[in-house]
């Protein structure tokens, strides 16, 4: 893998203006909305994890 090329898969959990978390996931080029409103960011994490296996899932 070259230096200039970045990641097909990302996963990004991020604090709302709310304080509630949610995560935002770039699978294959394209970039998922924000999903959740999590009371923590353990919370959030899990959840994108679980969102992706469920992406690498369907192919």
């Amino acid at each position: 893998m070259t230096t200039d090329k970045k990641p097909e898969t990302s996963v990004n959990v991020e604090k709302r203006a709310s304080g509630k978390w949610c995560f935002v996931i770039k699978f294959r080029g394209v970039t998922y909305p924000a999903q959740g409103n999590f009371t923590s960011m353990l919370q959030a994490q899990a959840a994108a994890q679980t969102a992706l296996k469920v992406l690498e899932r369907q192919g």
